[in-house]
């Protein structure tokens, strides 16, 4: 496994759509892991991540060569108090790299305390035990819970939502 100390952490520009719409994409096909469930055209995606008026910052995590491993985006959502912001955390799969989500988080934290955030909300699938870890592992805590939200094939899985208070 390579160090995080290699991994380098800057804004998203409109160059990253393609190879980060590709990356969420294999996720989705993946399944598993994101409440997404329909793959994301190039424009969906730059919609949702990259132009949306709502979005409080989004980072990509690449390694010195400018390799993308991930990314991690936070967004206002009408459904949460006003200085709440949602996150969404996505990392290539299998990616021999490790601290990748904590060298995103890092730079998340301070550009939602600049933009006011007192707090940032964390939806995850029950079944996605690897990110249920890792925002625990970042400090979030779970706040609620909506159980047997139906997946598109009907299948019911729950949805914990957690929360990062700012101190």
């Amino acid at each position: 496994m390579e160090q995080s100390s290699q991994i380098v952490v800057r804004p998203a520009r409109p160059d990253d759509a393609a190879f980060l719409c590709a990356l969420l994409n294999q996720i989705i096909q993946r399944g598993g892991t994101t409440a997404y469930q329909e793959i994301l055209s190039q424009d969906q995606f730059a919609q949702n991540y990259l132009e949306n008026p709502r979005t409080v910052s989004c980072f990509v995590a690449c390694i010195e060569d400018e390799t993308r491993l991930g990314f991690q985006h936070v967004d206002t959502n009408s459904k949460l108090h006003d200085d709440w912001g949602d996150i969404a955390t996505f990392a290539k799969i299998n990616s021999p790299v490790r601290g990748i989500g904590t060298a995103l988080f890092d730079a998340t934290l301070v550009a939602a305390r600049e933009a006011g955030l007192v707090a940032i909300n964390a939806t995850i699938r029950a079944d996605n035990t690897s990110g249920l870890g890792y925002y625990s592992k970042m400090g979030f805590v779970t706040y609620a819970v909506a159980e047997a939200v139906p997946l598109m094939d009907g299948t019911p899985v729950d949805r914990i939502s957690k929360k990062y208070l700012f101190e």
